[in-house]
């Protein structure tokens, strides 16, 4: 199959997957924007020559690059279903803003449909769940957005849908806020190689 066409393919396939999600969560209109970056030539360009329809194509474009993702780089400074739009480098350290609710909301959804796209044999709320949980280690989210999403994921995984409609969600999600500061600073140290195994 042709590599354009393949990654063409699991793109739509995974947005497609969360606008369905973004019905269920009260989002539809802005999910109907998700990803359409990826269609960029920044993005697709590179992303194409990755693309195993097995896992994202940024894995591999890290494993060839020490690491280094210049579709990373892009896709998340413009779409804040990203925990990484919402961190700024000052000083040193990684300030993090939490999430607004919609665009926490929406990586929910976008968690679940990757997880489904690109393992469907295996997907199950409970291991989209427990993914999450094992990679909060190496993300710079503030407690109230990682909180957030966590019991999102948890809660699908118990109940379904039906235990997320938008007015159940909204009131969990300023409850959580209420606990925590709306920024928190990481401070980082040059030299920790704590890597996640790609």
């Amino acid at each position: 199959m042709l590599k354009w066409w393949r990654q063409f393919r699991i793109v739509s396939k995974h947005r497609h997957q969360v606008i369905r999600n973004g019905f269920h969560l009260g989002i539809f209109w802005q999910c109907l924007k998700h990803d359409l970056s990826k269609y960029s030539p920044s993005e697709f360009n590179i992303s194409k020559n990755y693309a195993s329809g097995k896992h994202s194509p940024l894995l591999e474009e890290r494993r060839e690059n020490d690491y280094f993702s210049m579709v990373s780089i892009h896709h998340t400074g413009r779409n804040k279903h990203h925990w990484e739009y919402w961190t700024d480098f000052f000083g040193g350290k990684v300030i993090a803003k939490t999430m607004p609710w919609k665009y926490a909301t929406e990586m929910v959804a976008d968690m679940l449909s990757a997880s489904k796209t690109y393992d469907p044999k295996h997907f199950s709320g409970q291991a989209c769940y427990e993914f999450f949980v094992r990679r909060t280690k190496y993300c710079y989210m503030t407690k109230a957005s990682e909180e957030y999403v966590a019991w999102c994921l948890k809660t699908y995984a118990e109940e379904g849908w039906k235990a997320l409609k938008k007015k159940i969600t909204k009131k969990k999600y300023a409850e959580i806020c209420a606990l925590h500061p709306q920024v928190e600073v990481f401070y980082t140290l040059k030299g920790d190689d704590s890597l996640p195994t790609l």
